[in-house]
C-alpha cells in the first residue's frame, strides 16, 4: 500500500466542474437564500451558500479557493439580506478555509463524512458569527442556540439533496 502525502492526494482527487457550474450553482444558492425566507418566515432553516461553500471547499482542497468562495458568497449573502455586510463574509471565510483544510486531510469522498462535517461547519459558522456581532462589535443579538442547531440540521438536509446532484455534473477525467 502505497502512502500519498496530503499535496499528492490533493492533487489525484480534486473535483472539478464546467465554468458554468462554478457560476449558476452559487448564483441559485444566494438568490434562493434572499427569496425563501419571505414566503417561509421564521421557518426558514437553512443557509445554502453556506451549504454550496462547503460542498465546494471539500470537493477542490484548496484553502485559499475554499477561503475566497466563502467570503465572496459570505458578502454577497449580507449585500442580499438585512445583515450588516461583512458579518456572513467572515463566517463563510473561516469556514471554506476549514473545509478545504480538512479536504485534504481525510477522505471526504464518504457521504456520511461530508453529511458530518457540513453539520458541523454549520454550528460553527453560527458561532462565529454570534462571537463577532456580540463580542467584537459589543451589539445585542437575538439568538438562539436551538434555532442554529435546527438551521445545522436543516443545512445537513439540504446537503443529502444538493451533494449527490452537485456530484453528478463533475467532470470525468
Amino acid at each position: 500500500m502505497s502512502l500519498l502525502g496530503a499535496d499528492a492526494r490533493r492533487d489525484m482527487e480534486i473535483h472539478r466542474y464546467p465554468l458554468i457550474v462554478y457560476g449558476l450553482v452559487p448564483l441559485l444558492a444566494l438568490v434562493l437564500q434572499a427569496w425563501l425566507p419571505r414566503p417561509l418566515g421564521r421557518y426558514a432553516w437553512f443557509d445554502l451558500p453556506l451549504v454550496v461553500t462547503v460542498y465546494f471547499a471539500l470537493g477542490r482542497r484548496s484553502p485559499i479557493q475554499g477561503t475566497l468562495m466563502g467570503a465572496v458568497m459570505g458578502i454577497f449573502e449580507d449585500a442580499l439580506s438585512r445583515h450588516a455586510i461583512g458579518m456572513n463574509g467572515i463566517a463563510k471565510t473561516a469556514v471554506g478555509f476549514l473545509a478545504a483544510s480538512v479536504g485534504i486531510r481525510i477522505d471526504v469522498e464518504n457521504f456520511t463524512i461530508r453529511l458530518m462535517l457540513n453539520f458541523l461547519l454549520s454550528l460553527l459558522s453560527s458561532a462565529i458569527y454570534f462571537f463577532v456581532y456580540r463580542v467584537l462589535l459589543g451589539l445585542d443579538l437575538e439568538w438562539s442556540w436551538l434555532t442554529q442547531l435546527y438551521i445545522a440540521i436543516g443545512n445537513s438536509v439540504i446537503a443529502l439533496i444538493v451533494f449527490p446532484l452537485l456530484d453528478r455534473l463533475q467532470l470525468k477525467d
